[in-house]
Order: structure tokens, then sequence, then C-alpha cells
């Protein structure tokens, strides 16, 4: 109400109201893996392995993490981090699980 009582005309309110909605700077370092780079890795992690040539029946995490350097969806990155994407673990905004939640029975 101040910026309406202040007379600002239609742009100059549009510009107020984005510089006070944008985000601010979070402490923390930036996050390694991209939101495109995890989905890639989760859709691996839906092929069999046997369409990458893996002579296993079930892919592990060591495996689905040398699978995504192999095809250069990363440059390196390790097992534990896989393991994370998998069970939901990784956000870079959204608080969203990548892959949906089915209620136990």
């Amino acid at each position: 109400m101040a910026a309406e009582a202040k007379g600002l005309n239609d742009k100059q309110l549009t510009q107020l109201i984005t510089a006070v909605l944008q985000d601010s700077e979070r402490p923390g370092t930036p996050a390694t893996f991209s939101t495109e780079q995890v989905i890639q890795i989760v859709a691996l992690a839906c092929e069999s392995p046997s369409k990458s040539g893996r002579p296993v029946s079930h892919w592990s995490c060591a495996e689905l993490a040398d699978e995504a350097v192999k095809r250069g969806i990363v440059s390196e990155i390790s097992p534990r981090s896989v393991g994370r994407f998998l069970k939901g673990g990784y956000s870079t905004a959204s608080s969203q699980p990548l892959l949906a939640q089915y209620p136990s029975v």
C-alpha cells in the first residue's frame, strides 16, 4: 500500500514487486549436478542393465555411477550420490521428490 500511496505507475509497481519477490543468495556451495543430469541418471536406472552391455540383472549404485560417466551424463559421480538421487534426496529448489511415492500396502 505504501507503493500505491507514492503514486507509482504499473511498470514501476511491477518492478518493485519483482525486486521484492526475488530469491536472496543462499549460503553453501552451488549444486554439483543439474536437475537435467539427475533426471538422466534416474532414467538410466529405469533401463535394463543389459541394454548397456552390463552383465548384471539389476543396477547397483556403482554400476549406475560408472554408466553415467561412460555416457557423458556427468564427468564424475559417486555411487552414494546416485543412491541419494534414487531415494529422492536431491533438491535444487523444489521440495517435490523426483519419483512418485506410493503408499505402502
